[in-house]
């Protein structure tokens, strides 16, 4: 048998009953389709949180106040709501760790925000301008804080474009432009501020929102709203290189801890995060929950499977005669099995086929309608095709091989 008169005979012997070829290969659509959209999701979820953690600032380091939490631990002071954290910890650390770029200090809190009859409440931070490199802060329009600011104690304020939208919008359903904002005059804890700039979007991280912040300088922010300038409520380092990071930290660490007399790890009054570690542990939750998800849809390919092989079994039982006459004239075992073998592939593939072209086009659905990120990964795609060649292999070898070991005379005898 020729491979042309093979293929004919394959695709005549698929067609001749479409609605029961189209049920078979259901099984394997649905399977292709859900293993493509469910890992499409999993991945973009991955780089979405990636995306997020990023965001936060290049090589970036985040010294709080606080010990840290293990589990089975007593609960002890809450990393960030700890006094232990000083502007002189952060200065030894810019002056004493290698490797390290810029140190951000930080000190904020929530306050009522108003702008003539708006008001908002609102996430304040005090910090001086190296937060801008260190956090990747950039401006839609107007300028950051500056050292100056700082030095001068200016009562300037930089702020979000959720802030912008919160007290400036004409109304419900009009948008403020930053143009609304630059030079006018907010009360924050009944203290005025001018603003002189509107950061650009940078969404939310976890489950706080980046363009929900007023930016001021540190020293007003210690004299005015918190009536303290000993204590910070948050430094951030960034490392002059990504693979310095650990070094870094390290360095931080033993730093801090000589600092503050500390000779137990264990009672170590603050919190150092790699924002690496941050983005590994998340990684390695968003893969294993892609790996859960396409594991749940690969059991319907499993369905899909045992659907052709029962279909195929019939289709030996319906055809024996048929099968019976190609070997009496000739034909070797060889031949019918490559043919109910080749009936099995033709179905696997076509029906994968169909699952990848559905199954893009579900993740698409899901990402423009759910507002869910979406990835379609091309060797998730090619990897789906090729598990639905070997399920047609696999389990069309049986009906295959019991179609090729029927005895002639019998099958020619089968009514």
């Amino acid at each position: 048998m020729t491979t042309r008169d093979l293929f004919e005979e394959t695709y005549n012997a698929v067609t001749v009953n479409k609605v029961r070829s189209g049920l078979t290969m259901l099984g394997i659509v649905i399977g292709i389709a859900s293993v493509i959209a469910l890992v499409a999701v999993g991945q973009g979820s991955q780089s979405s949180i990636q995306s997020s953690v990023e965001s936060l600032g290049a090589n970036l380091i985040m010294v709080t106040p606080g010990v840290q939490r293990t589990f089975g631990s007593n609960v002890r002071g809450a990393a960030g709501t700890s006094e232990t954290l000083t502007p002189d910890d952060a200065a030894a650390i810019g002056s004493s760790v290698d490797n390290v770029a810029a140190v951000a200090q930080e000190v904020s809190g929530r306050y009522q925000v108003i702008y003539k009859s708006n008001n908002s409440n609102t996430s304040v931070m005090g910090t001086n301008a190296a937060y801008e490199e260190v956090r990747n802060v950039s401006m839609d329009t107007g300028s950051f804080v500056t050292d100056t600011d700082v030095a001068n104690s200016n009562r300037i304020a930089v702020i979000g474009p959720t802030v912008l939208q919160n007290l400036f919008a004409p109304s419900s359903d009009a948008s403020a432009t930053p143009e609304m904002a630059i030079g006018n005059t907010i009360k924050i804890k009944g203290i005025q501020f001018t603003v002189v700039g509107v950061t650009a979007s940078k969404g939310t991280s976890g489950f706080s929102n980046q363009d929900d912040v007023i930016y001021v300088p540190l020293s007003v922010a210690q004299h005015y709203l918190l009536g303290s300038t000993k204590y910070l409520t948050e430094v951030d380092v960034e490392a002059s290189i990504q693979d310095s990071m650990t070094q870094v930290q390290e360095d931080i660490t033993n730093l801090l801890l000589e600092r503050h007399n500390i000779t137990d790890t264990t009672k170590q009054d603050f919190t150092v995060t790699n924002q690496a570690s941050i983005v590994s542990t998340a990684s390695s939750v968003t893969d294993t929950f892609t790996t859960l998800l396409a594991a749940i849809a690969a059991i319907s390919l499993v369905v899909g499977g045992i659907g052709i092989m029962n279909m195929m079994l019939t289709t030996v039982t319906e055809r024996t005669r048929e099968i019976g006459l190609r070997k009496a004239i000739g034909a070797k075992k060889r031949d019918i099995t490559l043919q109910f073998l080749a009936e099995s592939v033709m179905l696997t593939f076509t029906g994968g086929f169909i699952g990848i072209v559905v199954g893009w086009l579900a993740a698409l659905a899901i990402s423009f309608f759910a507002g869910i990120a979406t990835s379609i990964s091309i060797p998730y795609i090619l990897l789906a095709f090729f598990v639905s060649a070997a399920i047609g292999i696999m389990f069309g070898y049986y009906p295959a091989r019991r179609a090729a070991g029927l005895n002639p005379i019998e099958a020619l005898r089968y009514e």
